[in-house]
């Protein structure tokens, strides 16, 4: 790996406050950890991020990579996180050309905590064609049923997201955070720096999130081509997925799921029974 200057400044996910519960009892309790840190590329302030803290150095990176304000990995050369200053300081030999046009277009995104994407990543004339990757009906059932074995912030206190890189049913890597574009950021920033624990090139992402053209924007940038939610969908993620080639799949929730794009890439060999007096959905209440 290319030689960086990170920190290691982790914090727990966590912490414990003491409530009073519907009985008058008091007991402790786990609740997610949010905490401010500001973003600074070449002393140049760039963002506030609201995040839980758990792989900070990681989400910077990921997020100045998304924003498309770090271009290529060589040009880092250090992410010194200080949470005395709730900072994170980077710095890189070069700065994009355009950084004073990019930060003055911003869209304030649907993404939890109004996550930004600068106006230019929108046009994103520049990505690499996605892999048409095929999913089985059967394989998104199991993914989804590994996956129940994660969500450890969000089982003990709420209040956060999360996301993971999937190679078909495997979480090869999953990441928590109090808004699904940090969780992304990080996991984006795990695999550039080569910090991620995925052994195996992943072809599935996983969100708890809705999927909103951020998320879509994100993980096409990262290189793959199926995004998965539990949660639904937004007309501008299904405009940029048909752009992008991303075969979206929302409401996956037990057996269920609704799919788009990525035509003929959905293989259906598990379809569940239907029960005596089922209706076919028409997507009308």
């Amino acid at each position: 790996m290319h030689d960086i200057s990170l920190s290691r400044a982790r914090l727990p996910a966590t912490l414990e406050i003491t409530v009073v519960d519907e009985f008058g009892e008091r007991r402790p309790q786990a609740i997610a950890a949010e905490r401010a840190l500001t973003v600074y590329l070449n002393k140049r302030e760039i963002v506030t991020l609201m995040t839980l803290g758990a792989d900070p150095e990681a989400l910077v990176v990921g997020y100045l990579r998304n924003q498309g304000l770090l271009g290529r990995l060589e040009d880092l050369q250090a992410v010194q996180v200080d949470w005395e200053v709730e900072a994170a300081a980077v710095v890189t030999r070069h700065l994009p050309e355009d950084l004073e046009e990019r930060l003055g277009q911003r869209t304030v995104t649907t993404g939890c905590g109004q996550g930004t994407v600068f106006g230019r990543l929108l046009e994103a004339t520049s990505l690499s064609p996605l892999p048409r990757t095929r999913l089985r009906q059967s394989v998104l059932y199991a993914l989804l049923e590994n996956l129940g074995a994660y969500n450890e912030t969000y089982r003990s206190a709420g209040a956060v997201h999360g996301c993971a890189l999937c190679r078909q049913a495997t979480v090869l890597d999953f990441v928590e955070d109090v808004g699904r574009h940090n969780a992304v950021d990080t996991l984006a920033g795990r695999q550039w720096l080569g910090r991620g624990e995925a052994p195996m090139a992943p072809d599935i992402f996983y969100t708890t999130g809705r999927l909103t053209s951020e998320m879509v924007l994100k993980v096409a940038q990262m290189g793959i081509g199926v995004l998965v939610s539990r949660s639904g969908v937004t007309q501008k993620g299904v405009e940029l997925a048909e752009r992008f080639g991303v075969l979206l799949v929302a409401r996956a929730k037990g057996r269920h799921f609704q799919a788009s794009g990525g035509e003929g890439r959905l293989e259906l060999d598990a379809m569940p029974a239907r029960r005596p007096g089922d209706r076919p959905r028409t997507g009308k209440p």
